[in-house]
C-alpha cells in the first residue's frame, strides 16, 4: 500500500480477526478476547490474501463514504462509529463509541484517517504536551532542587543544631529516599538533633501527596529513625542495594527534630546548609509517562505556568487556532479537548525536540510489552514486542469513557509509522483492543511488526540518581521561589 493511499479504520464485518499468525502458534492475541471458535486461523500466504481482498473492499468503502459526506453539512462534533453488534440496550454502552485516527509516515504521507479534524478527550495523552513544553522550557538535564536551611548554629561536639530546620522545593519526584538521604547528608555535616522545629515551605510536595501539612508530617517522621515507617526503610533499602552502596547501608541516618512541624516559608534571615537535586527531568518524565503519574504531570505543568501558560505556549509554538486546543489540566484529568491532527503536530514536535538534544522517543516514553506501566501488557507477543512506542490516556466515566493511544509503530520493512487514535463514549477495555487490532492490522500490511532498537533500563533507579550540594555560610538569603 502506498503512502498516499488510505485505509478505512471501521470495522466491516461482526466478529472474524484477521490477526493469527502470532508468535509461530494457532492462537489469538492476548488483547483480543473473543472465543477462539469464532475465528478463522489462516496461512500467512492466505493471510495476505484476506488483508489484500480486505484493503480493496476498504477503499470502495472509504470512496463512497467520502462522496456521502460530501454532500452533508459539516458536523462540529465526531460522528458515531458503526458497531458491530446489534444495537445496546440503555443500560448497555456502545462497543466503539466515536473515533478519531491519524497514521502518517515520517515525511507527513496520510496513511490512515478518520473525523482527524474532530475533537475528543485525549485523556493521559495530554502529558506529552505537557512533556513538550517542559523539554522545551526546562531542557532535558533539569534538575529539581529541595534545600535545607536553618536559623540556628550547630554544637559540634554534640551534634545538636540549636534553631528550626526549613525545606523549600517543588520537586515533583520527592520521596521517602529522598528524605533519608537528606537525613545521611545532614549526619555528614555532624548534625544529629535539632532542638527548634521543622518548617516545610507551602509549595513542598511528598510521596505524591498535594498537601504541604501531611508531606512536612512524613517528613519529619522519615528524618528520624525512631520514627521512620518501614515502607521508607524499605525503599532506602531497595535503592541503595541496587545501586551497590554498601556503606549506606552499614549506617543508618538519623536526624531527631525535637520541636513540632508546620508549613511557613523559609525567613529571609536563614542559612543555607544543603541542596538536594533530583534525577533529571528526562529521567523523570520516562516515570511519569510509563506509569502515567498525574501528580506528576501536574506539577512539572505548574513549574511551567500552568495549563493556560502551556496552551499559550503551543499556540504559538504550532501556530494553531484560537479553538484547536482546550486544557483543564496537564495530566489529562477531567475535559481536555484536542483533535488527532493537533496531537499529531504536536507529537511531532516533541519528536524534533528530543532530536535536538540526541534523545528518542523512547528516553522518555514508554515500550509496548518491554517497560514496566501502561504498555506493559499490551503488544506482548514476541512479534511485536518493542515495535510501539506510545502514551496511553483512559478515562473511565469523563465523556462516556475516553480511551486515546499515541505514538509511534516499526514495520519489517524498516518504516517508522506515527499514529494517534482517540476512542470516547463507549468501552475502555474494547476501544484499547481496538486500537491495538488497528496498530497490528497497519503493521501486517507492511510486512509485520519490527522492534525498535532500545536498551531498557532498570524503571525504579531513574529516580535515584540525585546530586547533593553542601551550602554556604554566605549564601544569600533564599528568594521567593524557594518558599
Amino acid at each position: 500500500m502506498s503512502g498516499s493511499e488510505t485505509l478505512s479504520t471501521n470495522s466491516l464485518v461482526n466478529r472474524v480477526i484477521y490477526v493469527v499468525w502470532y508468535d509461530g502458534a494457532r492462537r489469538v492475541p492476548p488483547h483480543l478476547t473473543f472465543p477462539e471458535h469464532e475465528l478463522e486461523f489462516l496461512s500467512k500466504p492466505e493471510m495476505t490474501t484476506r488483508l489484500k481482498r480486505l484493503l480493496g473492499t476498504t477503499m470502495i468503502l472509504f470512496v463512497a463514504c467520502l462522496s456521502a459526506i460530501a454532500q452533508q453539512e459539516s458536523r462540529p462534533f465526531p460522528v458515531a462509529s458503526p458497531s458491530p453488534s446489534p444495537s445496546p440496550s440503555e443500560t448497555a454502552r456502545p462497543l466503539y463509541g466515536v473515533q478519531g485516527v491519524l497514521v502518517e509516515t515520517l515525511d507527513g504521507q496520510v496513511v490512515s484517517s478518520q473525523s482527524e479534524n474532530d475533537q475528543f478527550n485525549p485523556a493521559s495523552t495530554m502529558k506529552l504536551a505537557t512533556a513538550l513544553v517542559a523539554l522545551k522550557t526546562l531542557g532535558p538535564d533539569h534538575r529539581f532542587a529541595t534545600a535545607v536551611w536553618t536559623d540556628g548554629q550547630l554544637d559540634k561536639t554534640t551534634g545538636v543544631l540549636n534553631g528550626n530546620l526549613y525545606i523549600s522545593g517543588r520537586d515533583p519526584s520527592f520521596h521517602y529516599e529522598h528524605a533519608i538521604l537528606i537525613a545521611r547528608e545532614l549526619n555528614n555535616l555532624g548534625i544529629k538533633h535539632v532542638t527548634g522545629d521543622l518548617f516545610v515551605a507551602p509549595g513542598f510536595t511528598m510521596n505524591f501527596s498535594w498537601s504541604a501539612t501531611r508531606s512536612g508530617e512524613r517528613f519529619y517522621d522519615t528524618l528520624d529513625a525512631t520514627l521512620r515507617p518501614a515502607a521508607a526503610v524499605q525503599a532506602w533499602n531497595y535503592e541503595r542495594t541496587l545501586l551497590n552502596d554498601r556503606a549506606s547501608l552499614e549506617k543508618v541516618p538519623s536526624v531527631a527534630v525535637l520541636g513540632g512541624v508546620a508549613v511557613a516559608p523559609v525567613p529571609p534571615a536563614a542559612r543555607l546548609l544543603l541542596t538536594q537535586k533530583s534525577s533529571k527531568l528526562v529521567d523523570i518524565l520516562k516515570v511519569l509517562l510509563c506509569y502515567s503519574n498525574n501528580f506528576m504531570a501536574d506539577r512539572i505543568g505548574d513549574s511551567i505556568g500552568g495549563p493556560d501558560s502551556v496552551r499559550q505556549q503551543l499556540t504559538a509554538m504550532l501556530q494553531l487556532g484560537p479553538e484547536d486546543l482546550r486544557i483543564a489540566t496537564l495530566s489529562g484529568l477531567g475535559v481536555n479537548r484536542i483533535s488527532p491532527r493537533v496531537m499529531m503536530k504536536i507529537y511531532r514536535a516533541l519528536i524534533a525536540e528530543l532530536q535536538k538534544h540526541r534523545l528518542t522517543p523512547s528516553a522518555i516514553m514508554p515500550v509496548a510489552g518491554i517497560d514496566p506501566g501502561t504498555l506493559e501488557d499490551r503488544f506482548t507477543g514476541l512479534p511485536w514486542r518493542g515495535s510501539v512506542i506510545a502514551k496511553t490516556g483512559t478515562l473511565l466515566r469523563t465523556d462516556g469513557g475516553a480511551s486515546s493511544l499515541v505514538g509511534q509503530m516499526r514495520t519489517a520493512n524498516g518504516e517508522t509509522l506515527l499514529f494517534v487514535i482517540m476512542n470516547q463514549r463507549g468501552s475502555v477495555s474494547r476501544f484499547r483492543e481496538n486500537q491495538d487490532y488497528l496498530v497490528m492490522l497497519v503493521q501486517n500490511t507492511r510486512g509485520g511488526p519490527k522492534a525498535f532498537d532500545y536498551k531498557p533500563s532498570m524503571l525504579s533507579m531513574q529516580l535515584s540518581h540525585t546530586e547533593v550540594v553542601a551550602g554556604d555560610e554566605e549564601f544569600e538569603s533564599p528568594s521567593k521561589s524557594q518558599q
